[in-house]
C-alpha cells in the first residue's frame, strides 16, 4: 500500500461523524417550550446547527422574536441540562463511519474530533457509541477557550499539535469548518451530506464529498491535484 499522503485526519462530529440533529433538536424543543415559545420540526433543526448549543438556541429563539439575555441565559441552562441526559438517544454515527475510521487508522492516520460541541458532551457522546478510543485528541468548542472555537483555527492547530505534528486535513460540514481550516492554512473536504449552512459546492472547501466512503479517494486527489 502507497503511502496515504495524509499523517493526521480530524473530523467536525454534528454533521460530519455523527447524525446528531434529533437529540440536538430535541434538547431545544425542551428550552423553548420552557421559554413559552413554539416548538420547532425536529427537521428543521438540522437548519440551526453550527457554532455550538448556545448558537443553536439563539437562532431558534431569534426566529420567534427573540428574548433579553439575562431570561435567555438561564434557559440555555436548562437546554444544557436536558441535552447532557438526552445526547445519545438517535444520534448515531452516518454511513460508512466506522469504516473510513478502520480504512484511516490502517493506513496509519492519526485521528482528531474539532468540535464546536462542549467537550464533555463530545467525549460523552464517542464513547456511548463505542467510537472514542478511535481518536487520538477529542477537543471542545470550550476546550481552548472563550473566543478560541471555530471559526478561529486554535483547535485545528492544537489538534495537529496532540496527534504529534504531520500533514493535516479538516473534514467538515459547515462554512465554520472552512473558515477554521482556512485560518489554519490546512487542507479541507466539505461533507455536503451533513447540515451544511450554503448549498453543495458553496462552502469554500478544497472538495466536497457525498458520504464518508468518499473520503479516502477524495484526500489522495487532493493531495495529488
Amino acid at each position: 500500500m502507497a503511502r496515504f499522503p495524509f499523517d493526521i485526519v480530524a473530523f467536525d462530529l454534528d454533521g460530519t461523524l455523527l447524525d446528531s440533529f434529533r437529540d440536538l433538536g430535541a434538547a431545544v424543543n425542551h428550552a423553548l417550550e420552557l421559554g413559552g415559545f413554539e416548538p420547532v420540526p425536529v427537521e428543521s433543526s438540522k437548519d440551526l446547527i453550527g457554532g455550538g448549543a448556545k448558537v443553536m438556541l439563539a437562532r431558534a429563539v431569534e426566529r420567534q422574536g427573540g428574548m433579553p439575555e439575562d431570561e435567555f441565559r438561564p434557559l440555555y441552562k436548562q437546554m444544557l441540562t436536558y441535552y447532557a441526559a438526552n445526547n445519545a438517544v438517535h444520534t448515531r454515527p452516518y454511513p460508512g463511519a466506522e469504516e473510513c475510521l478502520d480504512a484511516l487508522a490502517a493506513r496509519g492516520v492519526r485521528m482528531a474530533v474539532v468540535t464546536n460541541k462542549f467537550e464533555d458532551f463530545a467525549r460523552g457522546i464517542l464513547a456511548a457509541l463505542g467510537l472514542a478510543d478511535r481518536f487520538e485528541t477529542i477537543i471542545g468548542g470550550d476546550t481552548m477557550g472563550k473566543g478560541r472555537a471555530k471559526p478561529e483555527p486554535d483547535s485545528l492547530i492544537e489538534a495537529r499539535l496532540r496527534c504529534g505534528g504531520g500533514s493535516f486535513a479538516f473534514v467538515g460540514d459547515s462554512t465554520y469548518d472552512v473558515m477554521a481550516a482556512r485560518a489554519a492554512r490546512v487542507p479541507v473536504i466539505g461533507a455536503r451530506y451533513g447540515y451544511c449552512d450554503k448549498p453543495p459546492g458553496e462552502l469554500g472547501a478544497d472538495a466536497e464529498i457525498d458520504s464518508l466512503a468518499e473520503l479516502i479517494s477524495a484526500l489522495e486527489n487532493l493531495a495529488s491535484a
